[in-house]
Order: C-alpha cells, then sequence, then structure tokens
C-alpha cells in the first residue's frame, strides 16, 4: 500500500514540474477524474518561490500569457512563432492561465512578443 502524500508533499512535487509537464499531468488527472482543473493549474502554475528581490536595474523579463481571448488560433500561431514549442505543447501554454511564454528575455524581446501577442487578441504581461 502506498503512503498517502501531504498536500506539502504534492505541492513539492509540483513546483519541480515545468509548465508543460504540468499541463500533461492536468490532462491525465481531468480524464482519470472526469473533471476540470483550470483553477488549480493556476494556482500550481503559479506556485513556484516568491519573486526574486527587485534589483535596480532589470534586465531579464518574463512574458506571461494571461488570457487567449477570441482569436485563440492566433495565439497559438504567435506563441509557436515566439518559441520552439509544437502545436500540441503551444495549445496546452495557451490553455494554461498565467504560462510563461518566454523566460528571462531582453525588455526589447519581450516587449516585442507581447506586441505579437496582443496583435493576436491576448491579454500579456511582461515581468
Amino acid at each position: 500500500m502506498m503512503a498517502k502524500l501531504s498536500t506539502e508533499d504534492l505541492l513539492e512535487q509540483f513546483e519541480g514540474m515545468t509548465l508543460i509537464e504540468l499541463s500533461e499531468f492536468v490532462k491525465a488527472f481531468e480524464e482519470k477524474f472526469d473533471v476540470t482543473a483550470a483553477a488549480p493549474v493556476a494556482v500550481a502554475a503559479a506556485g513556484g518561490p516568491a519573486a526574486a528581490e527587485v534589483v535596480e536595474e532589470q534586465d531579464e523579463f518574463d512574458v506571461i500569457l494571461d488570457g487567449a481571448g477570441d482569436k485563440k488560433i492566433q495565439v497559438i500561431k504567435e506563441v509557436r512563432a515566439l518559441t520552439s514549442l509544437g502545436l500540441k505543447e503551444a495549445k496546452d501554454l495557451v490553455d494554461t492561465a498565467g504560462a510563461k511564454v518566454l523566460e528571462k528575455v531582453a525588455k526589447d524581446v519581450a516587449e516585442k512578443a507581447k506586441a505579437q501577442l496582443e496583435g493576436a487578441g491576448a491579454k500579456v504581461t511582461v515581468k
């Protein structure tokens, strides 16, 4: 018999997963238990360590997709253009609230990506 994992144990496991791994887990969870777990995904995806201390001049930015808007297919195309993700991975990323499209990129790259994604109808945050 398997030992029961505590909530803390589970959170530690999720913390070590990439967004794609997390997305695949959620899909498997939804299929197994016939539920939709959209809210827990947002919580788990945001569960990493607290934001690092603010440095005097920030030189690395994350481009975060807050929502796909009405033109989801256009947003998926832009995500694929900005990343090396395949169609399924890009769709999973777009379906995950608060997903990071790009991590630790220069400000001009982040701003350009934000403009492209917003042009496709997405809601985007640069942090």
